[in-house]
């Protein structure tokens, strides 16, 4: 068995979602009773790691004690490197167009292309300075990080993989994820991407405003939906390796390199609840109507970042997973609507039922604010006339990244050859029913 698949096998995890975890890689590296003693073991550094301010309330404070064998300021200055596809919001290079659009799946590279080499920026919306919005990339990748780092500062990374497995190599640990999964990274976190499997497509959600949490059940009571054990945290692993490295920043839209003589994957143990993880989204308990309408596509919201306006997501992350149908008397496709909400699709596997031809594997959509959207002309068809027995949906896995504020496209994602510009076609064929009669 080679060392990279040796390491996929041997990989665990901590559970449960904002739990106050503690891991060490070294015995009694980890204080105990304190968190900054005058001298910790194995002459390591004891560093402080927020993700959120020192002040926030308890139940949203995020925070991580690290103990590393070198602080994170051990580096060399950081300068400009070129952004590549990468932009950052308030996005002004185009103006954002009221139109439906959908892309096909962007090409793998052709050259050597990394994680942070392979982003491309296909939209975004709020201002990343004043921590609102998000930013929406694709990443394409066929190469690994090997002496690279990266880190963003402007928001944490929720990566949504499409093709092919991800081994990301943190500070805090190692995490294996693979398509129908997905990776959360903190704002702040450095980490390398490498690629067992040789490729790599997938989607980012880069969350410029407060981090990710569970939504609030409501009526549905004490359990369902994505439930805290499910979500793993990595085990403390750390490399002391002396030699020439790169660390790439983003910081305020924009990238930084700087020159390390050591890897920074340093941290020998930790404690906190501000840590990256990973869920499987067939854990994901979905739930739905037993009686008649088509319920509202917020209750399959796995993840949310809250606005100052309660009920209002700075994004909600949405899942349209393998599920059963069966509401009476009811037009079952997602309905026609408009909406305050933005919402931007991707298509892990299989086939999305409102959009049954064009919205592939990879593929994305956007229908923004107030833009009327909804089943296709062959789709209504089909379901207004379907016999209505209980049906099980398989072999499907499409998401929704939805957010208050509208979502901009990029120059690049206007431009592209993968923007399908006859997208809207497809509900050409809607025909009139109307006659007057009941």
């Amino acid at each position: 068995m080679n060392k990279s698949k040796q390491e996929h096998k041997e990989l665990t995890y901590l559970c449960g979602f904002g739990n106050e975890h503690e891991t060490e890689a070294l015995p009694g590296a980890l204080p105990k009773g304190q968190f900054s003693p005058q001298k910790v073991k194995y002459g390591l550094y004891a560093e402080q790691f927020n993700s959120t301010a020192f002040t926030a309330p308890r139940d949203k404070n995020r925070r991580t004690w690290t103990y590393r064998i070198r602080p994170s300021i051990a580096m060399g200055d950081f300068t400009p490197i070129d952004n590549g596809l990468i932009r950052t919001a308030p996005i002004t290079e185009v103006a954002a167009p009221p139109n439906v659009m959908r892309w096909d799946a962007l090409p793998m590279p052709s050259e050597p292309t990394d994680f942070i080499d392979g982003l491309t920026t296909i939209a975004a919306n709020g201002d990343a300075n004043t921590q609102t919005g998000i930013g929406i990339h694709v990443y394409c990748a066929n190469a690994n990080m090997d002496k690279r780092f990266f880190y963003n500062a402007d928001g944490e990374l929720l990566i949504v993989p499409q093709q092919g497995q991800l081994l990301a190599y943190t500070e805090l640990g190692k995490l294996l994820v693979k398509p129908g999964e997905i990776l959360v990274i903190p704002r702040g976190i450095k980490f390398k991407i490498t690629l067992p499997e040789g490729n790599a497509r997938g989607y980012i959600c880069e969350n410029y405003g407060a981090p990710l949490e569970l939504p609030e059940r409501g009526p549905v009571g004490a359990n369902g939906y994505a439930n805290e054990r499910d979500f793993e945290y990595p085990i403390a692993w750390f490399e002391d390796i002396d030699d020439n490295f790169e660390l790439v920043a983003k910081f305020a839209g924009n990238l930084f390199s700087a020159n390390l003589d050591h890897s920074p994957l340093d941290v020998v143990a930790w404690v906190g609840n501000s840590a990256p993880y990973k869920y499987d989204l067939a854990k994901f308990n979905t739930i739905n109507t037993v009686s008649y309408d088509h319920p509202d596509p917020s209750i399959f919201t796995v993840l949310t970042s809250p606005s100052g306006t309660a009920g209002t997501a700075n994004v909600d992350f949405v899942i349209f997973p393998p599920r059963w149908m069966v509401a009476e008397d009811t037009f079952r496709p997602p309905y026609y609507h408009r909406n305050i909400m933005s919402e931007f699709m991707g298509l892990i596997e299989g086939v999305y039922d409102a959009k049954e031809k064009g919205f592939e594997p990879g593929g994305m959509s956007l229908h923004n604010c107030m833009t009327p959207h909804g089943p296709e002309a062959d789709v209504f068809e089909a379901a207004s006339n379907a016999k209505l027995e209980p049906k099980r949906y398989e072999n499907t896995l499409a998401f929704m990244f939805e957010s208050r504020y509208v979502i901009t496209p990029t120059k690049f994602a206007l431009a592209t050859p993968a923007k399908q510009n006859d997208y809207l076609d497809c509900w050409q064929g809607l025909k009139k029913f109307y006659t007057g009669q009941a």
